[in-house]
């Protein structure tokens, strides 16, 4: 039998790259595209080769730091014992968890943008994506992919209490979050869009040169944009030629 530890190293991984396929496969709905294929293309700063082996890099780190991780924080029996008949703690740690890593990320995130010399040497590797797409939502620099996601969900985990069993499901959700986040299209009855103002138009936004300042929040709210002044409304608007662009929204334009 595979352990949870085992699990919760590899199974977000395996779910990056499945859910990345879903959305490979969906790609040539072009009336759905925030961005149109040609800008995809044109717009895009590295090849899609390059954004492979960069996610690859972070996803083996992120890996060896949890074999660490588990084999520290001991075997998951007793843990997994205590919170079995409780759902009451396991939504406490869920929601804890993911106030801890958007908290961590929020403030590293706009961090890197205003540090001139982080963003020039590190976070702008992954605004090279300029149009986003699924399977380049971990394409980052590695000290980026160690600072922002590895430490911070080592310490989503670690702070909620959660077990090895629970990050199974904590980080596959997570994971797939992050990826619809930069799928690059605006799929009706998409449930992320429904229930997260956190969603692929809102990080679109950030993506584009005007709002590189704003919408750092990431993955799950933007209750850190609205608190610190950096939440930049859209408004999704029919673009020529198919598909929509987010757009900033009138009352901000007016501003």
């Amino acid at each position: 039998m595979v352990s949870d530890e085992i699990l919760g190293t590899f199974a977000p991984i395996f779910v990056y790259w499945a859910y990345s396929g879903i959305y490979i496969m969906l790609g040539s709905l072009d009336n759905y595209r925030l961005h149109s294929r040609k800008d995809e293309d044109e717009k895009n700063l590295v090849s899609k080769s390059t954004v492979v082996k960069g996610v690859l890099l972070q996803q083996s780190v992120q890996a060896v730091v949890a074999i660490i991780l588990f084999a520290v924080t001991g075997n998951s029996d007793d843990a997994l014992t205590d919170q079995k008949s409780s759902i009451l703690v396991l939504i406490r740690q869920f929601l804890t968890a993911m106030m801890i890593l958007d908290t961590w990320q929020y403030f590293m995130h706009r961090y890197m943008h205003h540090n001139k010399f982080l963003y020039r040497h590190i976070h702008s590797q992954h605004h090279r994506l300029v149009v986003p797409y699924a399977f380049g939502a971990l394409y980052n620099h590695p000290v980026e992919g160690l600072l922002l996601d590895t430490i911070g969900g080592a310490l989503s985990f670690l702070i909620s209490g959660m077990s090895p069993r629970m990050s199974i499901f904590f980080f596959s959700f997570a994971t797939i979050k992050t990826v619809d986040d930069h799928c690059g299209l605006w799929l009706p009855g998409n449930l992320f869009h429904v229930l997260f103002k956190n969603n692929t138009a809102y990080h679109d936004v950030h993506h584009q040169l005007y709002g590189s300042k704003y919408n750092f929040s990431q993955p799950f709210f933007v209750m850190w944009d609205r608190i610190l002044g950096t939440y930049m409304p859209y408004s999704l608007v029919q673009r020529e030629g198919g598909g929509f662009e987010a757009t900033p929204a009138k009352e901000w334009k007016d501003e």
